[in-house]
């Protein structure tokens, strides 16, 4: 929603400032100046990533006309399914939660939970480490590193995209002078017409270096952003599960782990502990 909406006022600022001074925006069409950018823009990012990379963008732009999957309902959501989980382990041990963790698509325990279940990553960090933790196979302090090693992977594979993006965004202006000084070019070669026709042929040239300028500040880079922020938030969303996760590991009761879970929640998508309250009294009722 918002990156349509952020789109439609970057373009329509810049078109309606435009005419209102005068502009004629039939000049802005130049199709050649836009093959020229666009291509050198999207094979730079072939060369520099590869098919896959340039698929991911693809998807993580589609993505962004959703809202973000890790808000205050995911929060409170992935509170509940902890404190099961771990209440669950505290109560009945390994045999207790063994087909959930071994088989965590399959599991009815996670099933209960959609915004969690769905996020594979989520489910196969929770699901791993407790496995390692009911073995008693790994120390805390080790265990710890672990779970810094996992999640600083998998953010480093989120910022792929954005990074890209940020590149070839960084690289338009550049394409817009190329495309630009190709038309100067051109102009030269008419260079015997009349004053018209050369002020038209310049003017077409200069719309590649506003065209470049326009994509690297206006559209690739906001969109490169909100990618990041979107990475940053699943980010987030997986350091609150390492927080519980540490805190179970040390012996701590479900409640105080999901506790410090909640703490390490951003403000704005914090439950209250009222709210914590009530949630696992009613998954410790249903237990």
């Amino acid at each position: 929603m918002f990156l349509a909406l952020g789109l439609a006022i970057v373009f329509g600022s810049i078109i309606l400032g435009y005419t209102m001074h005068g502009g004629n925006v039939g000049v802005l069409i130049q199709v050649t100046e836009y093959i020229i950018i666009g291509g050198a823009g999207f094979g730079a990012m072939l060369v520099g990533n590869g098919p896959s990379v340039v698929v991911r963008t693809f998807k993580a732009i589609l993505g962004l006309l959703k809202p973000t999957a890790f808000n205050r309902t995911a929060y409170a959501e992935l509170l509940q399914v902890l404190y099961e989980v771990f209440y669950t382990a505290r109560r009945d041990g390994l045999v207790g939660i063994e087909s959930h963790i071994e088989n965590p698509e399959k599991s009815e325990l996670f099933r209960k939970y959609p915004t969690f279940h769905s996020n594979h990553h989520a489910v196969s960090f929770l699901a791993d480490t407790m496995k390692v933790m009911l073995t008693g196979a790994v120390e805390d302090h080790h265990l710890a590193e672990i779970l810094e090693l996992d999640l600083e992977r998998y953010h480093e594979e989120a910022m792929v995209v954005p990074n890209a993006l940020n590149r070839v965004g960084d690289a338009m202006p550049g394409f817009g002078i190329v495309a630009a000084v190709l038309g100067v070019v051109i102009t030269m070669g008419h260079i015997g017409g009349s004053a018209a026709e050369v002020g038209e042929s310049i003017a077409a040239a200069l719309v590649g270096t506003f065209l470049g300028i326009l994509l690297s500040y206006g559209v690739i880079g906001p969109i490169a952003q909100a990618i990041e922020g979107r990475a940053r938030g699943e980010d987030a969303y997986m350091r609150c599960i390492r927080t519980a996760l540490l805190s179970f590991s040390r012996g701590d009761p479900p409640i105080t782990s999901v506790e410090f879970a909640r703490r390490n929640i951003e403000p704005e998508d914090r439950p209250s502990f009222a709210e914590l309250e009530e949630m696992t009294r009613k998954r410790g009722k249903a237990a």
